[in-house]
């Protein structure tokens, strides 16, 4: 029995996989069993945010491995009080902060906060929580109902948590505001929902308005926080301080870990949320020696220069075919070209993987690119001459 037969006999057939085994890798580039290499432009979907391979990560996870990986939140965790003040100094403002294993887990977390929130701050409990159509926060039943996507809110899953529901555009929010609303939980640029990035203006005037009303904003930095917009937060791109924030994906290059961000830390208290692995030793640690890493590398201009190459690269494929794309889209190193439709899309994903280049599906037409921020300008050369060849085959 060779390993596809052995994953589609023995692993529960919940993803469409591609079945080539990747043995190792060397930053953005990834060797499989039979020595083909590839340009990784995905990275794990966002998450390998120091690339494949690193080798100050692996000392790092091996030097936490051999004294302890895990005792429970029972006992003081340095890593993790380390990487709380970590995060606090990169943030900008005061908060607190609660670990868990993923960016699902930090929504809900950050969910749970909010409706406390709602109950000891006001005489009539408020829990009403609203998003974006086109949204995504996750795979649980409640991250689930918070996703603003119709084709996530399969019947089979019913029923689901009451107290959420979805406007089609920003300016639509304010009219949904009722008396129970808590909060409203948004990406400033939605990944699932097509790479699409909301205007400073409007995620401004809409943190100003639910400050006055006392209300949340909840910003879901799952995919664009770590460094991965150009800034430790796309939330400092948009010069505002949200109430809570999450994170996940790049904050420990691959080792599972979510992260609920708040100003608000007086709302939980002991035994309101937990976690038997958030926050353990080894994911801490590699939290740590990742943000230590990424810091330095922003620090340097070297991060700043990897944006401003791979934006002119991506501008230059998408003017150089128009039959198939029609607008570049997202920030940093979260971005998208939208194709002509969903047919134009698939071909080209399927034709970049067999030229040796692997990159992503978003939305209904939007080929993403989220590839390690370390990403060299030599593998940035090769994967968009590489996708240049697949693109060059559907003409």
């Amino acid at each position: 029995m060779n390993y596809e037969e052995m994953d589609k006999t023995y692993v529960l057939q919940t993803y469409g996989r591609n079945y080539v085994n990747f043995k190792h890798g060397l930053n953005a580039t990834l060797f499989d069993d039979l020595g083909h290499d590839y340009i990784d432009f995905t990275a794990g979907i966002g998450v390998v945010s120091v690339g494949h391979g690193n080798q100050r990560l692996a000392d790092a996870i091996s030097e936490q491995a051999h004294n302890i990986i895990h005792t429970s939140n029972l006992y003081l965790i340095e890593p993790q009080a380390k990487l709380a003040k970590k995060i606090n100094d990169l943030v900008g403002f005061e908060v607190g902060v609660f670990f868990g294993n993923s960016g699902a887990e930090a929504n809900e977390g950050a969910i749970k906060l909010a409706r406390k929130y709602g109950e000891k701050k006001f005489a009539n409990k408020k829990y009403k929580v609203l998003t974006l159509e086109h949204s995504f926060h996750g795979r649980t039943i409640t991250t689930v109902k918070a996703t603003g996507q119709d084709s996530f809110h399969k019947s089979a899953f019913a029923p689901y948590p009451e107290g959420f529901s979805y406007t089609k555009a920003i300016a639509d929010l304010y009219a949904a505001i009722d008396d129970e609303t808590v909060a409203v939980m948004l990406e400033l640029v939605q990944g699932e929902g097509g790479v699409k990035a909301f205007a400073k203006e409007e995620i401004q005037a809409l943190a100003k308005f639910l400050k006055e009303k006392e209300i949340l904003l909840i910003i879901d930095e799952v995919q664009s926080g770590v460094f991965r917009s150009g800034e430790f937060l796309a939330t400092s791109l948009y010069d505002i301080e949200p109430d809570i924030i999450t994170l996940a994906k790049g904050l420990a290059g691959g080792v599972p870990i979510g992260a609920v961000i708040t100003k608000h830390k007086d709302i939980f208290e002991a035994g309101d949320h937990g976690s038997t692995f958030g926050g353990n030793f080894l994911a801490t640690r590699a939290g740590l020696e990742v943000l230590d890493i990424l810091d330095s590398y922003k620090q340097s201009g070297m991060l700043d220069e990897a944006l401003i190459y791979f934006d002119q690269k991506l501008k230059a494929l998408s003017v150089s075919f128009p039959s198939l794309f029609e607008s570049v889209e997202g920030l940093g190193l979260m971005r998208g070209i939208r194709c002509v439709n969903a047919e134009t899309l698939a071909n080209v994903i399927k034709k970049a993987f067999e030229n040796g280049v692997l990159v992503l599906k978003a939305g209904k037409n939007t080929l993403r690119f989220l590839p390690p921020l370390t990403i060299s300008q030599e593998e940035i050369d090769e994967g968009f001459k590489r996708l240049e060849g697949a693109c060059k085959t559907l003409c």
